[in-house]
């Protein structure tokens, strides 16, 4: 059986401690697809290439071998070997990663890792393309968003106090520009997606509305 759940939003919308805790939930795989960017990005910096030179990036995917584990201790990420999970939610990295995952010989590349990863696995995948792109298919779609000044709180909290809630705020605006209107994959609610808010709702809320409709998707699909 191969089970997907697709799992789009913006930052600070929740969806990626939701996802991981759905698939925890179920013993399920969890892919956070975002992830598997970041990883080339931190690839691209550690050889000193330039994040918005398509023809450097492209020298770096040649040899890039992405590797995905689900754990007891949570999702890692290996590139080429290299245990890079710590090293992928870094300002460093957030900032280089917007412009490698506009490219098409990038996005080309990844989705294409994506799926295999998730061949033959009951998935729960979360990201900004997911339901549009990397897996249209998916048994259940569901779009995650919340209103601006609480994602900005919820992304203040994540990255630690250091950072100013107008450098948080810039960040985000910045990243839901980009996001939404490169012309590869940008971020949107797939037209079959379920419409989930997430403003005045605990991670454990979103988290149970998820199970639900899983559950209640499973149910139908076996009384038919």
């Amino acid at each position: 059986m191969n089970f997907v759940v697709a799992i789009d939003g913006t930052s600070g919308s929740g969806k990626t401690t939701t996802a991981k805790l759905v698939a925890e939930h179920f013993g399920w795989f969890y892919l956070d697809t975002g992830a598997t960017y970041r990883a080339l990005t931190y690839q691209v910096l550690k050889e000193g290439k330039d994040p918005e030179g398509e023809r450097e990036v492209g020298e770096v995917l040649k040899d890039f071998h992405l590797k995905v584990e689900n754990r007891e201790d949570g999702q890692r990420t290996y590139v080429n070997g290299e245990d890079v999970t710590d090293h992928l939610r870094t300002n460093e990295i957030d900032r280089a990663v917007t412009p490698i995952s506009k490219m098409k010989v990038v996005r080309e590349r990844l989705v294409d890792l994506q799926r295999r990863i998730s061949e033959n696995k009951n998935v729960i995948a979360e990201g900004r393309d997911i339901g549009t792109v990397v897996f249209p298919d998916a048994a259940l779609k569901i779009y995650m968003d919340a209103g601006l000044n609480e994602r900005v709180q919820r992304r203040r909290k994540q990255k630690g106090d250091g950072n100013s809630i107008d450098e948080v705020m810039k960040d985000l605006k910045r990243r839901d520009y980009h996001d939404s209107n490169r012309d590869l994959s940008p971020l949107k609610r797939a037209s079959d997606a379920i419409f989930l808010d997430t403003t005045s709702l605990t991670i454990q809320k979103q988290v149970d509305w998820v199970i639900n409709q899983i559950e209640k998707l499973n149910e139908s699909e076996s009384a038919v």
